[in-house]
């Protein structure tokens, strides 16, 4: 019996408490899709990105410090990509458990990750957190096949 080794390809970077921050995550997402030639649901990817690292600016990140975007994805054609936000500050997110009404600017963040990934959550990290969620792939190339379970 051969066991299946699974490799992972790894992005990470590391931001400022900065709020132009959130456009290189932004950017640095879409590089690595690029890279990794992962079209499907691209833009609810690199919107999750948007919204775990301004949660992080906003409310995990104390002054003078910074937040860590995590990128990986399994080599095999299938697998599930993970994207974490590692930040230093306290606190634990979580989905409001009242609706957003239609005019709030802020609230949203989380309800959107929930909604667009297939998996999400929150892991402990000392100091601070680490905020993730997952995107599965299914059958179908490595570009293709990004869908819900």
């Amino acid at each position: 019996m051969q066991k299946e080794i699974q490799t992972l390809q790894t992005r990470t970077a590391l931001y400022r408490r900065e709020r132009h921050s959130v456009a290189l995550a932004r950017e640095f997402t879409r590089t690595a899709l690029a890279d990794w030639d992962l079209k499907q649901r691209a833009e609810d990817i690199v919107l999750c990105v948007s919204e775990l690292a301004t949660n992080a600016l906003l409310h995990g990140v104390p002054p003078g410090r910074g937040y860590r975007l995590w990128l990986s994805l399994p080599e095999a054609a299938r697998g599930t990509l993970r994207i974490e936000v590692h930040d230093s500050g306290g606190g634990e997110p979580c989905v409001p458990a009242a609706a957003v009404t239609g005019d709030a600017e802020a609230g949203r963040g989380l309800l959107l990750v929930a909604a667009l990934a297939d998996a999400w959550g929150i892991g402990e990290r000392l100091p601070g957190k680490v905020v993730w969620c997952e995107f599965r792939r299914g059958e179908g190339d490595a570009g293709e096949g990004y869908g819900r379970a």
